[in-house]
């Protein structure tokens, strides 16, 4: 089964509103921005944990700003946002991260983007991406998300992902300059609590 870690966008959003309506049928799969395309791991998800915090605990949590809607069409059946502003911030992330039990050989090269909704078809996705273009043209909120922690997460079935960790960005709890209200890295927990 695949791993990757991701950034979700978890709320009452217009990315979360949009998913839900372009997508009834799977109201429980969160907007996100891609950080890793799934893989299988080279190890165990306890080994994929800490490559994770190693990483994440040197990258200072960071802002990307949201540019237009598009769809991976024909390659998959996505629509998406692409990451107009900091996008080299989310490629050396993504460089950095492609290491260890992470390390993969992907089939695309990797572009910063926010997840909306993956479709079934081809068709399906146009008209998700029609309907989003025209929403996002209208939206008047801020374009901009601050990336401070990253979600590692296994599809446990399609369709289905499990939330595995969460991962802050920057150094961990403790250390001179983190800010407040981090929680400790989740590989100074047992193994057992990855069930």
């Amino acid at each position: 089964m695949p791993w990757w870690p991701t950034y979700e966008i978890r709320s009452g959003n217009l990315f979360e509103r949009l998913r839900r309506q372009l997508h009834p049928e799977l109201p429980h799969l969160a907007a996100h921005l891609t950080v890793l395309p799934p893989r299988l791991l080279r190890g165990t998800e306890l080994s994929a944990v800490e490559t994770l915090e190693e990483v994440c605990s040197q990258v200072a949590p960071f802002t990307v700003t949201l540019g237009d809607v598009e769809t991976f069409v024909p390659r998959t059946p996505t629509v998406f946002i692409r990451v107009a502003e900091g996008s080299f911030r989310m490629r050396e992330l993504h460089d950095q991260l492609n290491t260890k039990a992470l390390a993969a050989q992907e089939e695309w090269p990797y572009m910063p983007h926010l997840t909306i909704v993956k479709m079934s078809e081809e068709s399906q996705a146009q008209k998700a991406h029609r309907m989003a273009h025209e929403r996002w043209v209208h939206f008047k909120g801020s374009r901009e998300i601050l990336v401070s922690e990253l979600t590692f997460v296994r599809e446990a079935e399609q369709n289905c992902w499990v939330d595995l960790a969460g991962v802050p960005l920057g150094p961990p709890v403790g250390v001179v300059g983190r800010t407040s209200g981090v929680r400790p890295r989740r590989s100074e927990r047992s193994a057992t609590d990855f069930h």
